[in-house]
């Protein structure tokens, strides 16, 4: 079984796009360089994945005046550019390119094989490199004359040069067995053996020492012990194998590439972009390197400078994109396009349906309103974004209304946009407080005169970076207090929480529905959930609202004293970049511990004007 590694450099051929295109996509003296790597088989010592795992691909210039690039095989950016010259490649695999390698072995080899090649502009170009076992190899036999002669525990000790622990000790039970010594590196490495033993004719205690000059990695070093009386000294004899090919499976790196490197799905949001692109210093040569993009395959191009990302790695952020538009972008080093362009299209940036209220629909006997989705093509009321603690009336779902108190309703003298807003008041009944409420989800009923259950969430894909509301907040002192464990007296003033979480959140484990996943019910603090602590929630944030105005984001005062309304801004923490929502929980309530019961019985929360932000 043999290792061979393959490498593939494919010259660059370009066509003119469009007369501007033309002017940046002339490419000269450019090659293209891409590497997959493959094993035919396992290694005795080493598994499939520790190979791949642990390789390393050097590319230095053949006239050693430096590294070019240099790469862990799994983070090799697939394809890259070389410039046309001549290069050498060294794989090296195994143990030696370990965090913490072990000098010495008798399991973990090493690999190494080196080769030149040329990359020459608009042709294809093919390099194997056979990669062998670069360690020195230790193999010590003892003859059946030293169990004759000595008493059992004799053993001889490899150690390499005056690396004191990295040795072998060989003994009856390793006789015969191959020993692996990093020496790659090392100046006139050599191999210090010592044997031990007792001999069975007087007892007496027998050391002797000897050297193995200058050895060479990829050489095997056979030693055989053999006692013999020689003017009454013991002689052994040392063999060395220099002719021993020690070649184990097989490596193929396989290439195709291109300048660009594609980004990831994740890196693509509604209004922004991280490109990346693989360039080295002997590409650019000091050279500006930017990222050229248009919008819908358009011929204004606008330019971004790459920002060095890491060892022949580049990359670029680009803001101000258009949501749900397809872009186009190009690598440009020192104004002339390298390579073929790539597209990627941005998200979608939706708000929330009947964002400002203005689709409404009594129920029928009742005093209160829905907040229908005006999008979902059915009847009016018959699907709602937006719940409340009224109840679902229709569909005979019981909630605060149906004991005479409305806990949110709509004002259409006191508005921000279109004709109305939303007032969410807290309301008291048979002594217990009834928090005014407007969420994503569904009221799922009442627990007795003690509390309700909340289905929280509404399907949703989008990633926005902040939510804007607008409010108005009248409140008091809390009258009622129901819980002495929040830190709150009747001396405090109520105050009010505004929400949004998104997340993916699996019904079957929070409780809900497959709509309105997040199921919670106010009389039991086990089901209550934490967005900042949640594993499900991708992002979140709050602000909390006082009795002057002001609100609490992330522990600071964010607006000014006023009577009147507040754009409050709550930007979105993001703990889960590489993930999609599948919900969103908008939440506000008038009465910050409504669940526990506990807040002011005449407060009210004006809300409109809600929009989902993409920056």
């Amino acid at each position: 079984m043999k290792k061979f590694i393959s490498i593939i450099a494919l010259g660059l051929a370009l066509s003119a796009v469009s007369c501007t295109k033309q002017e940046i996509s002339e490419n000269k003296g450019m090659g293209m360089l891409s590497v997959d790597m493959s094993l035919a088989q396992k290694t005795r010592a080493l598994s499939q994945e520790q190979l791949y795992s642990t390789a390393q691909v050097n590319i230095y210039k053949a006239d050693f005046s430096g590294l070019v690039r240099s790469y862990k095989y799994s983070e090799i950016p697939s394809p890259f550019y070389l410039a046309a010259d001549k290069y050498r490649v060294d794989v090296i695999a195994g143990e030696a390119v370990s965090a913490t390698p072990a000098i010495a072995s008798w399991d973990n080899k090493s690999y190494k094989g080196s080769k030149q090649f040329d990359i020459v502009a608009n042709q294809v170009t093919s390099v194997q490199v056979v990669a062998n076992v670069n360690n020195a190899i230790s193999k010590v036999s003892f003859d059946q004359s030293i169990a004759e002669n000595f008493n059992a525990g004799y053993t001889l000790t490899m150690t390499l040069s005056d690396e004191a622990s990295s040795n072998l000790v060989y003994n009856a039970s390793k006789s015969g067995a191959e020993g692996y010594f990093i020496v790659d590196g090392l100046f006139e490495p050599s191999l210090t053996w010592t044997f031990t033993g007792t001999l069975k004719k007087d007892g007496s205690k027998f050391t002797k020492s000897g050297v193995v000059e200058n050895v060479q990695p990829g050489k095997l070093y056979s030693m055989n012990l053999k006692y013999t009386l020689r003017d009454g000294e013991l002689v052994f004899s040392l063999s060395v194998d220099r002719t021993t090919e020690i070649i184990d499976d097989t490596i193929i790196f396989e290439p195709v590439s291109t300048g660009l490197a594609p980004s990831s799905i994740y890196e693509i949001w509604a209004t922004r972009a991280t490109l990346h692109a693989d360039v080295d210093a002997s590409e650019s040569e000091g050279k500006a390197v930017q990222f050229a993009y248009s919008a819908n395959g358009g011929s204004t191009w606008t330019y971004v400078d790459g920002v060095n990302d890491s060892e022949g790695t580049w990359k670029a952020d680009l803001s101000g994109l258009a949501p749900s538009t397809t872009y186009t972008y190009a690598l440009m080093i020192g104004g002339e396009q390298i390579g073929e362009p790539l597209t990627f299209k941005t998200e979608a940036a939706p708000n929330l349906p009947n964002a400002s209220f203005e689709y409404v629909s009594k129920v029928s006997g009742k005093d209160y309103y829905k907040f229908y989705d005006p999008a979902c093509g059915v009847e009016e009321g018959s699907y709602m974004f937006w719940g409340s603690g009224n109840g679902e009336g229709s569909e005979g779902v019981n909630g605060s209304a149906n004991m005479g108190i409305v806990i949110t309703t709509i004002d259409t003298s006191d508005k921000i946009d279109g004709k109305q807003s939303v007032v969410a008041q807290t309301s008291s009944m048979v002594g217990m407080l009834a928090a005014g409420n407007l969420f994503t989800g569904q009221f799922a009923g009442l627990v007795g005169t003690s509390g309700g259950k909340v289905n929280f969430g509404r399907p949703w894909t989008s990633r926005p970076s902040a939510m804007r509301i607008w409010c108005k907040y009248s409140t008091g002192k809390f009258n009622i207090v129901n819980n002495n464990n929040l830190g709150v007296t009747k001396n405090d003033f109520d105050r009010a929480q505004v929400k949004i979480a998104i997340g993916t959140w699996d019904y079957k484990r929070y409780g809900g529905t497959k709509d309105s996943p997040v199921h919670i019910n106010t009389t039991d603090e086990s089901t209550f959930v934490d967005y900042y602590t949640d594993p499900s929630t991708i992002a979140n944030g709050d602000v909390i609202i006082y009795n002057d105005g002001y609100a609490i984001n992330n522990g600071e005062k964010v607006a000014a004293a006023t009577d009147g309304w507040i754009e409050y801004i709550i930007p979105l923490e993001y703990r889960n970049l590489n993930a999609y929502p599948t919900h969103i929980v908008v939440s506000c309530a008038a009465s910050q511990y409504g669940d526990y019961f506990t807040g002011y019985d005449k407060t009210k929360l004006w809300i409109d004007a809600v929009e989902l932000i993409y920056e």
